[in-house]
């Protein structure tokens, strides 16, 4: 409003005189010295920040790609400049995140599954589906608000919705859709287990016994093990293994009762126990979903199983082993999902990735992946199938057993009791035009004079051995019966690894460290001050671990290492030579992480001691 509104004129409109007709000329000059004090308000023009903007303010683009930006955006939509920044490499997903969050004024958090709380999702009265299509989830409530987690902050219909529906104060926050998801899947967990295992347990009273005299009775222990309450702890089990991340399942009988333990990150863990009445039900249930036979529990047996959970396939192998107390079963699971990871998450150091994914494009030779048991080698190297272009190669395994189903390439079952050893597949692969093949262990003399013609021959080949290091694989292939000057012509490259604990993020905290490991870590290099562990909490079941990374040293058999084998294979000389090409063993690659707050020194020590005192 101009300051001559004060004097009630009107404004008319246009052609129309501007001042009333019944002014005269006093008063017409009269006006005119008044609008010498007329000054017109000078309109606050204020520029809006927008998404560019806040990426430069947050430092996430610099000056170049915030012009580069500005160009695009002459010619797109915001949606699509938003899109550009992400594929140029300009920024991370979470960073235009974090800058939406920002636009919008709010917080931007990383919610763990652990705090969610699933009363207050069935008090608003969502469903899966509307979480899932809008990115939007409560979560937990925090000083007396309801937090509402979401990863479109533009959603705003779909956030009013949910105030409308909530009787408290709701704060708003800006998440990842992973973590959306990450709570999608926790509540399709809860929502799956709609049974109380001790109700179950407690339903067992009127289960019959069967004694020692009544064994042959194998009608009633089939009846038995397809009675309810059996099922549904049986599939209880399975379930709460898998998520929580178990690897095996192992079910041991006792005296007064049945233990129920699980591996996860490599230790076992007691998850339950049952009464041992309960115990043959059990066993025979297992056996009927594996298809083995209820009326032997004199002899072990092993079978298979698929079953789905949370809409995706699991494998079961079952393994069966009598014992003084009756017959104990161990349940490995194998999980596709967990095994088939991107190479940048196996846990390498930029150095070892580098050589590992320049390995991987060799033309033809061996590489070698070596650990002991349950090392992840057989994630590591399907890691490596996956890169490779499967729709221009011919991609094929021969594995004991085949335990995780592959779409990229042709896998071969080995079955050693009708003469399908390694050698034999092997034999009969090379005849099926291949480019690369994964043998699933060199075992014998047989099958690594096969795999090196194979190398020699112009073909890739990858498979695992089991040494403690790099540098004893070579004179476990002269052991084995090879040909020293035929390792050097055939051999690229040998990747050692180990998986050790990750330190839980939600206990991580500073402590002090023991004495006697003080001068390990100072002569490494390592401040003993700055360490991290896990202190134990819920959420690790009171380990102060929770997940595993590896472990690495990568051994490149070059001209060096090639001269080498031709004149000394023995286990010193690999080793020395090793050390004097400067190449980073398990314990140095152990440290880094422990650097990096990953993992401890205790960790390190647990997997990589017997190498580092040889």
């Amino acid at each position: 409003m101009s300051r001559l509104s004060g004097f009630g004129f009107m404004k008319r409109g246009p052609g129309e005189d501007q001042f009333p007709d019944d002014l005269n000329d006093n008063g017409l000059d009269e006006i005119k010295g008044l609008s010498n004090l007329y000054v017109p308000e000078q309109q606050q023009v204020s520029a809006v920040a927008d998404i560019i903007d806040t990426l430069q303010e947050l430092s996430f683009i610099d000056s170049d790609q915030y012009q580069q930006l500005r160009q695009q955006q002459a010619t797109k939509p915001t949606g699509q400049v938003e899109q550009v920044a992400i594929d140029s490499g300009f920024v991370t997903a979470e960073q235009l995140l974090r800058a939406k969050a920002k636009m919008y004024g709010l917080e931007f958090r990383q919610i763990a599954p652990e705090k969610f709380d699933k009363n207050l999702f069935d008090r608003v009265g969502l469903e899966l589906n509307f979480v899932r299509g809008n990115g939007l989830c409560p979560v937990y409530m925090e000083d007396a608000h309801l937090i509402v987690a979401t990863s479109d902050p533009a959603n705003i219909f779909s956030i009013e919705d949910v105030k409308r529906r909530s009787s408290d104060e709701v704060r708003v926050v800006v998440c990842t859709p992973d973590d959306i998801e990450r709570l999608c899947q926790t509540i399709q967990e809860e929502e799956a287990i709609d049974y109380d295992v001790d109700d179950i347990i407690n339903d067992m009273d009127d289960v019959e016994v069967i004694d020692e005299t009544e064994q042959k009775d194998f009608e009633d222990l089939e009846r038995m093990a397809g009675q309810s309450p059996v099922i549904k702890f049986v599939n209880y089990l399975i379930s709460n293994a898998i998520n929580s991340g178990a690897s095996d399942i192992h079910i041991e009988p006792r005296d007064k009762s049945t233990r129920i333990r699980y591996r996860i990150d490599g230790v076992l863990f007691e998850a339950k126990q049952s009464p041992s009445k309960m115990h043959p039900a059990l066993v025979s249930r297992i056996k009927i979903m594996s298809n083995l036979d209820i009326s032997e529990r004199r002899l072990p047996q092993d079978g298979k199983v698929s079953v789905i959970v949370k809409g995706r396939a699991i494998d079961l192998r079952i393994s069966i082993l009598p014992t003084n107390r009756g017959e104990k079963v161990v349940i490995r699971v194998l999980d596709s999902k967990s095994i088939l990871r991107g190479m940048e998450e196996l846990g390498m150091e930029n150095y070892h990735l580098d050589e590992f994914k320049n390995q991987i494009a060799m033309p033809n030779g061996i590489f070698l992946v070596t650990g002991p048991t349950g090392s992840g080698k057989s994630t590591t190297l399907y890691s490596a199938l996956s890169q490779m272009d499967g729709e221009h190669l011919n991609i094929s395994t021969v594995e004991d057993p085949v335990e995780y189903e592959l779409d990229f390439c042709n896998q071969v079952q080995v079955i050693d009791r009708i003469g399908m050893d390694f050698a034999s597949a092997l034999r009969s692969l090379l005849r099926q035009d291949p480019d690369i093949i994964m043998i699933g262990e060199i075992r014998d003399q047989e099958t690594a004079k096969i795999a090196v013609q194979a190398a020699l021959t112009g073909h890739l080949v990858f498979s695992t051995l089991h040494t403690n290091d790099a540098a004893s694989s070579v004179t476990r292939l002269v052991d084995i019966g090879i040909d020293a000057y035929l390792i050097a012509a055939s051999l690229n490259g040998i990747l050692a690894q180990r998986l050790v604990r990750k330190i839980c993020p939600n206990c991580k905290e500073h402590y002090s460290v023991p004495d006697n490991l003080r001068m390990v870590l100072e002569a490494s290099g390592v401040n003993p001050d700055e360490l991290l562990h896990g202190a134990g909490c819920d959420n690790c079941r009171g380990s102060g671990y929770a997940g595993r990374i590896g472990i690495y040293e990568m051994l490149i058999v070059n001209d060096a290492f090639r001269d080498m084998i031709n004149r000394d294979p023995s286990v010193g000389s690999m080793r020395r030579i090793f050390r004097e090409q400067g190449c980073v063993n398990l314990f140095q690659d152990g440290i880094s992480k422990i650097k990096s707050g990953l993992t401890t020194i205790d960790e390190v020590l647990r997997v990589t001691e017997v190498t580092t005192n040889e």
